[in-house]
């Protein structure tokens, strides 16, 4: 009970609110009497060219972000499984999901003191190779990268959990029989881990495309600044601009539906795609 509380009050009945994406809402006039525009802001979405630029850094965000950190936990997952001490897996286990229970405020903060130009990383760099101090956290070019390497810092520990929850179901004696059929670690990988793993990533893969265009609010957020502002300003952070700093809320609701709208399709979809190749899905 408490649990489906929780989903109707904080999930379902916020989505009233939804009505005013389709109005000229003001917080004065109320959703009764705001002024009904149906689909304008749904228009302003495509047509501005803000608005675009902005869906192009989010899509091309999160697509990085499948490519490189999605996989890390799986690599990861697999080499814990491969480590035969007990104790040293364990001690491992626990160095890696630290990172995930800090905020990111504090991720950032340590990124901003190892990176900002008189930080650790440019203090040994340029002595060493003898060149000038690297704005790493003002040059667009090193935006994504940086926070691509901050997820996987923080989130690929915590991701093997599930993971290797999955390999603890695998049967020892496939590995054996495999063993005595004269395959090496890497043909057991390849042959039984694997396998075994397919479809907790399908249905992972499958979730996590319904989140394609949440790029994390306040990672991003706190990532930002003039100079990184074309490439770093992505639908989140735009709707928090647009929607709570200029009070446009109306047009954030739109663009908030619009991605919840995406993500269902997105997660049918791979869903019905996964069914065809043989697999579970979600549901």
């Amino acid at each position: 009970m408490p649990g489906l509380l929780y989903f109707i009050v904080y999930r379902y009945i916020p989505m009233l609110g939804n009505i005013i994406a389709f109005q000229d809402f003001s917080p004065f006039r109320g959703f009764l009497n705001s002024e009904w525009v149906g689909l304008q802001h749904f228009k302003t979405i495509f047509s501005d060219p803000e608005v675009v630029r902005v869906l192009w850094n989010t899509l091309w965000l999160s697509f990085l972000q499948i490519g490189f950190a999605f996989p890390v936990p799986i690599i990861l997952a697999i080499m814990l499984n491969e480590v035969k001490n007990e104790r040293y897996k364990r001690i491992v286990q626990s160095i890696v999901y630290l990172p995930h229970f800090l905020s990111w405020v504090v991720v950032i903060g340590i990124v901003t003191i190892f990176l900002k130009n008189e930080g650790i990383v440019n203090r040994i760099l340029s002595p060493m190779l003898g060149i000038e101090p690297i704005s790493f956290l003002q040059q667009p070019g090193w935006f994504m990268p940086l926070v691509i390497l901050e997820v996987i810092w923080k989130e690929a520990g915590w991701g093997t959990i599930i993971f290797l929850a999955a390999l603890s179901g695998i049967n020892p004696s496939l590995y054996e029989a495999a063993v005595v059929d004269g395959a090496n670690r890497w043909r057991q990988i390849w042959h039984i881990t694997l396998p075994a793993l397919r479809s907790t990533i399908v249905i992972l893969f499958i979730l996590r495309l319904g989140t394609v265009l949440d790029s994390g609010f306040e990672q991003i957020f706190l990532m930002i600044n003039p100079f990184t502002m074309d490439v770093g300003n992505v639908l989140d952070t735009y709707v928090y601009f647009k929607g709570i700093q200029n009070a446009d809320f109306s047009f954030g609701t739109a663009v908030g539906l619009f991605k919840s709208l995406i993500g269902l399709i997105l997660i049918l979809a791979a869903n019905r795609l996964a069914k065809k190749y043989g697999e579970e899905g979600v549901f």
